[in-house]
């Protein structure tokens, strides 16, 4: 099984992932389970990152990580913008296990970081050439130096989504991993 499953006892990380909850831009929950996966590759990489956002005083919250076919499906048919969802039949970055949704917490205060608008904002705002206030482009700069510092690419149109390099060399992975 090429995925590694990241709980809270096995990393130092808040889980949020929205689309086991109707807390998501469909309103409505897609995953039947809260489960969160990386592909064993990405592993070394993600960790890098939590050491590096540890050493700055910041605690890693996810949003998603795989996304089983079926929930990409899902997401696809409530919004069918290639912009923002991965079209299903062309296939997901998630849903190779490569692709990592999430943000910055403070440690000190628990605070997340503002990042000028929430996880899965479809606007202009969202992407990293957005004009943004100082505090808000110094936080998505932050963040943006630790992934990149650890290895991780960024997808212009969404300041919490990193990917593998390469992701398309990654295989779609068919089980669901008993997130659906």
């Amino acid at each position: 099984m090429p995925l590694v499953e990241i709980t809270q006892n096995s990393h130092p990380v808040i889980l949020e992932l929205l689309y086991a909850t109707d807390a998501n831009f469909t309103g409505k929950a897609i995953y039947k389970n809260a489960r969160c996966f990386l592909h064993e590759k990405a592993m070394p990489l993600f960790e890098k990152v939590l050491h590096l956002a540890s050493n700055q005083g910041y605690t890693v919250k996810i949003f998603d990580t795989f996304r089983p076919k079926q929930a990409a499906q899902a997401l696809w048919d409530f919004c069918p913008n290639p912009i923002y969802v991965a079209d299903p039949q062309k296939g997901s970055n998630h849903t190779r296990g490569v692709a990592i949704d999430l943000t910055l917490v403070d440690k000190t205060t628990g605070v997340e970081l503002d990042m000028g608008t929430p996880f899965d904002d479809f606007t202009d705002d969202s992407h990293h050439s957005a004009i943004l206030t100082p505090e808000v482009a110094r936080n998505r700069y932050l963040l943006l130096g630790i992934m990149m510092s650890a290895g991780w690419d960024f997808y212009n149109n969404e300041w919490w989504h990193y990917q593998l390099f390469s992701p398309r060399d990654y295989p779609l992975i068919e089980h669901d991993y008993g997130i659906m």
